[in-house]
């Protein structure tokens, strides 16, 4: 008997590049869904429309500014103004456009009591749209 060595037969060697096909077949599925996608992102209708003589465009909303000073005192934009002026005038100006905006205004010093009267004459007057004017944090 023979002591000899089985032959080994080499397989192939391991393979160290990547496949490219699972990464096409990603890339090709974003690039579709992008093409879907994009068209939805910016839908702008353009339309030609018609021209008529009576016709004008809105009118953007307003606003009117309501300041409340350390004393107590009311201005309306920068004029001041009594408690019942202040009330008519709120009112003619929700009469003129109900959407008017009013920015208020107050010292940090005005009592809340203070403030919540204004913001309760504007309401009764028919501005329901009151923005508050603050400073931005240092």
């Amino acid at each position: 008997m023979g002591f000899g060595r089985l032959e080994r037969t080499q397989g192939d060697p391991p393979l160290s590049d990547i496949n490219v096909t699972p990464l096409v077949d990603v890339m090709l599925v974003l690039v579709v869904i992008f093409i879907i996608t994009a068209p939805l992102l910016a839908s702008s209708i353009r339309l030609d429309l018609p021209r008529a003589e009576g016709t004008q465009p809105g009118d953007a909303p307003r606003f009117v500014t309501v300041v409340l000073d350390r004393g107590g005192q009311v201005f309306l934009n920068d004029k001041p103004v009594t408690a019942a002026e202040l009330a008519d005038q709120l009112t003619a100006t929700a009469k003129q456009n109900p959407e008017t905006e009013m920015q208020l205004r107050a010292d940090q010093t005005v009592p809340y009591g203070r403030v919540v009267e204004v913001m309760g004459v504007a309401h009764k007057a028919g501005l329901s749209r009151i923005g508050f004017v603050a400073e931005p944090a240092k």
